[in-house]
């Protein structure tokens, strides 16, 4: 019998995921995404761990009408819309050219903690 356990990351985890991801996003994108240095993209992770903790949520609840009424891409805008907020709590060393810019690197941002998340997080069990 297989079984497929999950176990989820820790914080310190994420953030450290989240920090190199921000750092490579910001190497391939430098045209909408700028990162201080190593220490900003830190503390850009760390309040974007904490701003998904606690605001996320609440985003997601009150855009829940426009999220059902666009199947779901609206989920999109609001993790856009946490990343720029995100940029603007750290300050100019963590900016974006654009709104638009914002949303793409959350798209991107999902898509990679997804992959990592579904790799690394899988303990399969094999018996016989």
């Amino acid at each position: 019998m297989k079984t497929v356990t999950i176990r989820r990351f820790s914080f310190w985890q994420r953030l450290l995921i989240n920090t190199i991801m921000l750092l490579a996003m910001a190497g391939l994108f430098h045209q909408g995404l700028y990162i201080k240095s190593f220490w900003t993209a830190l503390i850009a992770a760390l309040i974007l761990g904490i701003l998904n903790n606690l605001v996320k949520p609440v985003l997601h609840l009150l855009a829940l009408p426009l999220t059902l009424l666009t199947f779901g891409l609206f989920g999109l805008i609001v993790n856009g819309v946490v990343l720029w907020l995100t940029a603007a709590l750290v300050g100019d060393g963590f900016r974006f050219t654009s709104f638009g810019w914002a949303i793409f690197i959350a798209v991107i941002m999902s898509i990679v903690n997804l992959i990592i998340t579904n790799y690394f997080s899988r303990k399969t069990d094999v018996n016989q």
